[in-house]
């Protein structure tokens, strides 16, 4: 049996689509299908059961894939070892991001990164979230950046940092000059919300509702720059990340202002995928990011 149907067999089970795995190994559809049908004729047994939506291995197919996943670990391990000689870390690594992170945090960790490894080329795009995890599974990222991480089966998550959740406002707001705003002083106001399918308006929209604050939507907008230009020219209030913001604190075109109520942050996590060894560049942009204990969950997930 060779190493590549393993893979390709790992990669049906994880993206429950014989299509995807078909793209991420780079060969037609009908030759993953042979060789699914290689394996199960080889061990005389079903492995997949293919539902009209979706793929899921059958018990058997479960096992196999568990040993399987831990064989390619150990020779991507052993392949990173025999290739890379240098033990300083040089090559290319990718990291997609949601705009509000890549934007307004990376930029101290990149500078850190290129001082300690000059040789690593470093290329962030700028996602939406889903895009992020959906990319770092598919392997055209080494590192995703996402807020309000949710599990996924070939994702490991390895949190990043927590944003402070302010109210903010034009500087003319009758709110600007308040100490504190609560949740429920909102009630009625004219609001800039994100696009529904983003983590952070369900994580706004959920204070809102246990507060008893129904705002009034005058525009939803799908990332952080034109959330702040539309709080500028009036458009509405809306609740931001603090660290988002700073640039326009400094300069006074916005106002933030803490939420009453009490601390509310948003998480942020650093995805890897699971079962994948990184290369010397993306460890050490990972070590940048979380240090030794990132390091060690990746190393962790790589190994299940």
């Amino acid at each position: 049996m060779q190493l590549e149907t393993l893979k390709v067999f790992c990669d049906v089970v994880e993206t429950r689509s014989f299509s995807k795995a078909a793209r991420l190994n780079r060969v037609t559809q009908s030759a993953v299908s042979q060789q699914i049908r290689t394996l199960e004729k080889r061990y005389d047994r079903k492995l997949l059961d293919r539902a009209p939506r979706a793929i899921h291995p059958t018990p058997a197919g479960e096992r196999l894939y568990e040993a399987a996943r831990e064989v390619l670990a150990r020779f991507d391990d052993l392949e990173t070892q025999m290739r890379e000689e240098s033990a300083d870390a040089a090559g290319p690594v990718t990291l997609a991001t949601i705009h509000s992170v890549g934007l307004h945090e990376l930029q101290p960790h990149l500078k850190e990164l290129l001082r300690r490894h000059p040789r690593v080329n470093v290329r962030v795009v700028y996602r939406r979230s889903d895009q992020v995890y959906d990319e770092v599974a598919a392997g055209d990222a080494d590192l995703g950046i996402v807020a309000y991480p949710k599990e996924r089966r070939e994702l490991i998550g390895i949190p990043f940092s927590e944003d402070r959740l302010v109210v903010v406002v034009a500087p003319d707001h009758g709110f600007a000059k308040r100490q504190s705003v609560k949740l429920s002083d909102l009630d009625g106001i004219n609001f800039v919300a994100f696009d529904r399918d983003i983590p952070t308006r369900r994580a706004v929209d959920k204070l809102l509702r246990e507060a008893g604050a129904q705002v009034q939507l005058t525009t939803e907008l799908d990332n952080v720059e034109t959330v702040k230009r539309a709080v500028e020219i009036g458009l509405g209030i809306s609740i931001l990340p603090r660290a988002a913001v700073m640039q326009e604190l400094n300069s006074g075109s916005l106002v933030a202002i803490p939420i009453a109520d009490g601390v509310f942050t948003r998480p942020i996590s650093v995805l890897v995928r699971r079962g994948r060894s990184l290369s010397r560049s993306a460890e050490a942009f990972l070590d940048v990011l979380g240090g030794d204990k990132a390091l060690q969950a990746a190393a962790e997930g790589s190994s299940r």
